[in-house]
Formats: C-alpha cells, structure tokens, sequence
C-alpha cells in the first residue's frame, strides 16, 4: 500500500518532542515511510516509555528548546526539508503548578524552533502541533473552526493560544517571502498505547488497574473531542504531504478531531474501558479542582474537504485498541505498536481514505 503518495520516503525530517507520546508513534510512522528521520527533545520522563520501548533507528538529540543555540546547531547539522514541531509542556494541571516553564517552553521555545528554521535553507515546510485548547471556551454548545477566537483559562490553554500567535507573525514575518510553508494543528484528546504521562485518563487508568485500586475521577461529565493518536498523526501528514508539495494555502491552522457523534464524556471512557478491564472502579473527585473545560469538541470539515483527511478508527475502535495495546504489554510484554500501525493503515484503506492506496 502505498501512503501520502510516498512523499516521506527519502526525506530528511527532523522532529521536536520525538520521544514523547505523539512523538514516538509519529517518529514510528515515518521511519515505516522510509523517512530519515532526526530528533530533538528531552529525555522520556516516565518509566516505561514508548520511546524505549521502540527501539527506533533514528538519530536523536536530547535538548531543551529553551536552550536557543543548542537547537540552532542541531539543525544546521540535521539539515531536514521540513521540521515537525511537537515538544512542549504538554498538560493543563502541571501548567498550574509552574507557569513559568509552561510558558518559557511552549511560547518561547517554539519562537527557538522557529527562529533557528528561519536561517536553515534546506527547509521547505514546518508543521507546528499546538492542541484543541487553544479556543476561547465559554462551554458553548458549538463545535470549534479553525477562525474562532483563541484564548485560554489556565497556563497550558493560553500558552499554546499565544504559540498560534507565534506562528502567523513568522509564517507573515519571514517565510512567506522565503517560500517556506508553515502550518499548525489542533488535534483533540488523544489516546492510545504506550502513554504514561501523568494526568492523562487513559495512564491514569491503567495505573489503577495495576495497583488494584480505584481510580480519582476530576471531571466525569466533561465531554472530549477523544480519537486514537494515530487519527491525529494520520491527519498531520496529510498537512506534511501537501505543504511539501508547495501548497501554498494549506499554510494556515488545521482542527484534526472525531467525528461529533464520537465526541464523549470522561465517563463514556470509562465504561468503554471497563468493558476491556471489568475490575476497573472510580470515585468522583471532582471537588475543589483546578478549572478545566466542561465541553469541547472540534469541527475538522476544513481539513476533510481541502486535505482529504478522515476519522479512521471511531470511539469504540479506539478504545479497544488502546485497552489491547496495554493488555498485551502487561500480559506478555509485547509492544504492538508496529501492528497495531498496520491495523491502522488496513482500515482507512477499507474506508476509502485517501491518503492510502494500493
């Protein structure tokens, strides 16, 4: 089958946070697409990782992007034709907790990234992944477009509105007149195997089921835009693919999310979950919480009429791959990460996607 019409094979790609979650499952995929891939980024902070886990044959730089030059020289040396920019604090509790590095790390070292692609000729686009919650949210019954107002309550959101800001003052500052592509994407909440960051449902989940003990539940009536990581990634390189090929107006921002009748609450997770893991228990613990959204959900109709991108796997789907991934790791330490990518990619050929074909 081929993919993004083999676009990736050959290229040099260099990706920020490649050892994180998205990141690890993004760098998978792209080494599956014959890309030489390249990385920058912390090293995994919890034990297990995903990164571990996959062993991967890529080269990888462990940097922070606060650190300006350090990210500088590693590009120049990588010499990539595009940069997927994904390393950021990525969680809304933590941001609470210090503000400051939310903001130095998300604000400033993205304008790092940025500034030190700004000076590398070798690329040709840059894809910048922010997150679904850089919309002012007033808990409305809408779905959000990529032109509704951004904004933010607490240090995450906020940070990664102003990222958004980043971006269009330099794709207008400097690489329009450098024919350098510079895209962002929303994606919604994702899950999937091989996450254990804290405070996150599904690790959160399976920390419970390991200990035996119930699980702390902050917020069960809050409905999310949930899809399976590789929906989003697949939605991130349709943008890749069409931005190396000099499409100049999908330079903008992109909502990568579910399909609305697959957006649900915490607890519709955790019944599906259950489903899987029957001994799984919760408490609601919702009290005296830090302020989180109630509702959120993403309208993606742009980047299904102009990119060709769909859902592939829906809200059941993704919750039993996800609960299949961890069983098989715990059970037989088997990381199916591989599979599970072929899985993927056999679906959204039975699904007419348009990015896969034979």
């Amino acid at each position: 089958m081929i993919q993004f019409d083999d676009n990736f094979r050959g290229r040099k790609i260099l990706i920020t946070g490649h050892t994180g979650f998205k990141g690890s499952w993004l760098t998978l995929w792209l080494n599956q697409l014959g890309a030489e891939v390249s990385g920058i980024s912390l090293p995994p902070d919890t034990a297990p990782a995903h990164w571990d886990l996959l062993k991967l044959p890529v080269v990888s730089h462990f940097a922070d992007i606060n650190e300006a030059k350090t990210v500088k020289n590693l590009l120049l040396h990588a010499q990539p034709e595009l940069v997927i920019h994904l390393a950021a604090q990525p969680l809304v509790r933590p941001s609470y907790q210090d503000p400051l590095l939310t903001w130095r790390t998300n604000v400033v070292g993205t304008a790092n990234v940025l500034d030190a692609c700004r000076s590398q000729e070798s690329i040709r686009a840059i894809l910048v992944i922010t997150t679904d919650k850089v919309y002012e949210n007033n808990n409305a019954e809408k779905d959000f477009t990529e032109s509704d107002p951004l904004g933010g309550y607490d240090p995450y959101s906020a940070s990664k509105a102003a990222c958004e800001l980043v971006v269009q003052s330099y794709r207008r500052s400097f690489f329009a007149e450098k024919n350098v592509l510079l895209a962002s994407a929303r994606a919604g909440n994702v899950i999937g195997g091989g996450d254990w960051a804290k405070d996150r449902l599904i690790p959160d989940i399976v920390r419970a089921m390991e200990s035996s003990s119930p699980l702390a539940i902050r917020y069960p009536h809050a409905i999310r835009p949930w899809q399976h990581v590789l929906d989003s990634l697949s939605g991130y390189l349709c943008l890749a693919h069409r931005l190396l090929l000099q499409e100049k107006d999908k330079a903008t921002a992109w909502n990568f999310g579910p399909n609305p009748e697959h957006c649900r609450s915490v607890s519709d997770v955790l019944l599906q979950m259950k489903l899987h893991w029957p001994d799984l228990q919760w408490a609601d613990e919702s009290v005296a919480q830090v302020h989180e959204a109630e509702r959120l959900t993403l309208d993606s109709s742009a980047a299904q009429m102009h990119l060709g991108w769909n859902p592939v796997w829906d809200f059941e789907e993704t919750a039993q791959h996800t609960a299949e991934w961890y069983k098989r790791f715990y059970l037989n330490q088997q990381v199916t990460s591989q599979r599970q990518l072929e899985m993927y990619i056999r679906s959204a050929q039975m699904k007419n996607s348009l990015w896969v074909n034979n």
